[in-house]
């Protein structure tokens, strides 16, 4: 008898393990990067990237697409000259992905290893930390990716014989919500 309710309640309980997936869309974003020269400061910003993530069994998976054509800094001719340096017209996307354990998403700061795609090379990102708040099913996430031209292997644009500094960090500011 003692087995029987032992096994009766295990079924019982299965249910509660077996979550079912949790699903996420990027409902808005801002991405900008920062370049900077002696000369002049310039941010480039994009609110075009699309993105989803799904977590399972424990485990969180992420991924977010922006065009390259996207960033806009102000100077139409910079921003062509950025597609130019950046290999935009064959490598037309920047993409990032990452995972994480889901229950490091519940803190108000999460350190997330990224893998991002631009210009052609692969980059990756250890322990970024990102600011975390939620506000019903949405979820705003905001931090800086540490990127350099050198990470993309990126010949660094020059201004009047000088080239711009080798950083490059995109400012990431998103609001997810589960679905």
């Amino acid at each position: 008898m003692t087995r029987r309710l032992l096994l009766a309640a295990l079924f019982a309980a299965l249910p509660a393990f077996a979550q079912s997936d949790t699903q996420w869309v990027l409902q808005q974003s801002t991405l900008s990067y920062h370049m900077s020269h002696p000369m002049h400061e310039v941010d480039g910003v994009s609110h075009a990237a699309k993105g989803k993530g799904v977590c399972h069994a424990g485990q969180c998976s992420f991924l977010i697409a922006a065009p390259v054509k996207s960033f806009d800094s102000g100077d139409s001719n910079r921003d062509l000259h950025m597609l130019q340096a950046t290999r935009g017209a064959q490598f037309p996307m920047v993409l990032v992905r990452t995972s994480f354990p889901e229950a490091a998403s519940a803190s108000p700061t999460i350190y997330v290893d990224l893998e991002i795609q631009f210009a052609g090379q692969t980059a990756h990102y250890p322990h970024v930390p990102f600011q975390r708040t939620t506000q019903g099913n949405d979820v705003h996430i905001s931090g800086t990716i540490p990127a350099t031209c050198s990470d993309f292997k990126i010949d660094r644009p020059s201004f009047l014989t000088v080239p711009i500094k080798n950083e490059i960090p995109v400012r990431v500011d998103m609001t997810w919500q589960k679905n």
